[in-house]
């Protein structure tokens, strides 16, 4: 098996377990505010990451370190959007436009690297949009601009994902960078940020009830702690892009979840959207040039 479809299985892993974070997400924030939800997220993950791997937390790079503040001051800006967003729009609303990352992703490479995406990348990622389209928007198509600045904010966080996808390709392929640390470490930099951030502006607090601490534990091992660890040492192996169109599965997920235990309708429009990934996802993973190359034989 090819390092890269190792890489996209582990992250399509990582992705799963992120279908289920928009739903604890929004419990989260119904309870706690979003810096403090971040602050319990972030260092819960980081000191249980740091515990099960405390041998390979030993001799860290001054280059794993300096990365490990940049990717923490981004994963904060990222989650203190995507916490904000979720308070002020709908969770329809928030599912598609911090998907958009599946756009920007591709469209920030170019400009940096001054290189076109591959038309097959461009192609997929257009698919991906439109079915997160089809999965998450109103019958006709249509975002429930009821709240813009939390619109706003969820087009900021997909913005911001982005760059941080594009900064950890970065960081992971320069040699002195060790891709586990620079996963564990990120993550208690964004904590330790969050809670500053969370004493300073806000009443933080402890969690109120069991099914808050359920979901804060869920996102802090799960959807954190397990998910960026993985996704960084795949991104040795594998594009910021493509890694963004990975991403797309993350609404599908969220979809079947919010299917079996919100119990929410599962209308054609959504099977249709959710279809269009699942092909998209094929298609990038297919490889074109040895399928011509065999028919010309």
């Amino acid at each position: 098996m090819k390092a890269q479809l190792k890489a996209d299985l582990m992250l399509l892993i990582v992705v799963f377990c992120w279908g289920f974070s928009f739903l604890m997400a929004d419990i989260g924030v119904g309870d706690l505010g979003p810096f403090s939800l971040n602050a319990w997220r972030f260092l819960t993950a980081f000191f249980v990451a740091a515990l099960i791997s405390i041998r390979r937390l030993k001799k860290i790079s001054r280059a794993t370190l300096k990365y490990s503040l940049i990717l923490g001051l981004i994963l904060s800006l990222l989650y203190t959007s995507m916490n904000y967003g979720l308070k002020n729009t709908t969770l329809a609303n928030a599912s598609f436009l911090c998907g958009l990352t599946v756009i920007f992703t591709p469209l920030l490479s170019s400009l940096i690297y001054r290189k076109a995406p591959e038309s097959k990348l461009v192609f997929v990622a257009l698919m991906c949009v439109c079915g997160i389209a089809l999965l998450t928007l109103t019958e006709n198509l249509t975002i429930d601009f009821g709240n813009l600045i939390g619109d706003a904010l969820c087009i900021i966080c997909a913005l911001v994902y982005a760059v941080h996808l594009l900064t950890t390709e970065k960081a992971v392929r320069t040699g002195d960078v060790d891709a586990y640390q620079l996963g564990v470490l990120q993550l208690g930099v964004t904590g330790l940020i969050s809670l500053f951030m969370a004493i300073t502006l806000e009443r933080f607090a402890l969690p109120s009830s069991p099914a808050i601490w359920g979901s804060v534990l869920f996102l802090a091992v799960i959807c954190t702690g397990l998910a960026y660890i993985v996704q960084t040492v795949a991104q040795q192996y594998t594009t910021a892009s493509h890694v963004g169109v990975i991403n797309s599965f993350e609404t599908v997920f969220a979809g079947l979840v919010a299917y079996t235990i919100g119990k929410d309708a599962l209308t054609a429009q959504s099977a249709a959207g959710a279809a269009l990934i699942v092909l998209g996802l094929f298609i990038l993973e297919m490889d074109f040039s040895a399928f011509r190359r065999k028919i010309k034989a």
